[in-house]
């Protein structure tokens, strides 16, 4: 995700027009539906400045606050995909075989630590593009052994998930493939055998392009030896796919969006999992989420969605949804999230 900020102000009049728009969109949601078992939000901020390694907490970087994550779990949300940096946690002067840094592992695991002891889940996102100290990786055996080292760490907390890497872009899809099968090689291998495995694609994981990209031939090959994974896709829903817009497409662009992936996980009886969904807080936005993660629910075949993003830093990003005052909590939480709930 690329960061974008806007400023976005509210009045009442729009208030109000969002909660009658609100009823109405709820209405169309009829049929089975299949709740999310994962429901939640990114945190954000300990992979900002990235250009700066290993930087300075607080200054460079920052770990989500417990005070966000009580916000959301006091709301019934209990899924939060804490974002890091590769190099942070694995200093390039060792590179991806050697040591962790003990205190930027030791700040996740209490994070996580945090979470998973309210009941909750953490979802460990390498935010990392495909990419380790400036370049692509490439080395699937030293990548494999890096993601042994983290199930290591996070082994016996039974509501620790692991997603392989944050949207891989631009590589050649062999790769992408070799990374995603070495990295749950790795994970099992090191004794990680009960835990939810999330698989990225290239072309930054977008759901739209899931099939026409080549991920959807191509990782549907993967083999979790203990069975227990799923597809982690991205969505946001302006001209571009960016997530840089508020402005969305159209009131049924969400849905239109992940239809052709949500018929593939049908065709193949495997599960989605929407790491990111994104937009603006407009009254075309909202009812463009709400009808994506309502066709979500009623496929029976996404086991979990999050919304980009919390975290301490946004200010006035025009997704941002750290509470209190968030932009997305004033309208995308009560009227496009908390439905689903």
């Amino acid at each position: 995700m690329h960061l974008f900020s806007q400023l976005v102000t509210f009045s009442l009049a729009a208030l109000a027009a969002g909660a009658a728009m609100n009823l109405d969109t709820r209405a169309t949601c009829d049929g089975t539906r299949t709740k999310f078992k994962y429901f939640g939000v990114n945190e954000a901020g300990a992979e900002f400045g990235n250009n700066v390694v290993p930087g300075v907490l607080g200054t460079n970087y920052i770990w989500p606050t417990t005070t966000s994550i009580d916000y959301f779990m006091g709301k019934g949300f209990n899924t939060f995909r804490v974002a890091f940096l590769m190099e942070r946690l694995s200093p390039p002067s060792s590179g991806l075989t050697g040591s962790f840094d003990a205190t930027y592992l030791a700040d996740f695991k209490k994070i996580a630590s945090y979470i998973t002891g309210k009941g909750g889940y953490v979802i460990g996102d390498p935010h990392n593009f495909g990419r380790y100290n400036g370049g692509i990786i490439t080395d699937t055996s030293a990548f494999g052994t890096w993601c042994g080292k983290l199930a290591t760490e996070f082994k016996s907390m039974p509501n620790f998930i692991f997603d392989t890497n944050n949207e891989y872009h631009d590589m050649d899809q062999t790769l992408v493939f070799n990374l995603n099968q070495a990295c749950i090689n790795g994970i099992r291998a090191a004794g990680a055998t009960s835990q939810l495995i999330l698989v990225e694609g290239n072309s930054y994981t977008g759901a739209w392009t899931w099939v026409s990209s080549g991920n959807a031939a191509s990782l549907i090959n993967l083999k979790d030896p203990n069975n227990n994974m799923a597809f982690e896709m991205h969505q946001y829903l302006d001209s571009d796919g960016s997530g840089t817009n508020a402005a969305c497409v159209s009131s049924t662009i969400g849905a239109e969006r992940i239809a052709a992936a949500t018929a593939w996980l049908k065709s193949n009886g495997v599960k989605g999992f929407l790491g990111e969904i994104g937009a603006g807080s407009n009254d075309a936005c909202v009812a463009a989420v709400y009808g994506a993660l309502c066709d979500m629910q009623k496929s029976g075949v996404w086991i979990g969605a999050l919304w980009w993003a919390a975290g301490p830093w946004w200010g006035d990003y025009f997704q941002g949804i750290e509470p209190p005052d968030g932009q997305s909590i004033s309208r995308i939480l009560p009227e496009a999230l908390t439905p689903f709930l």
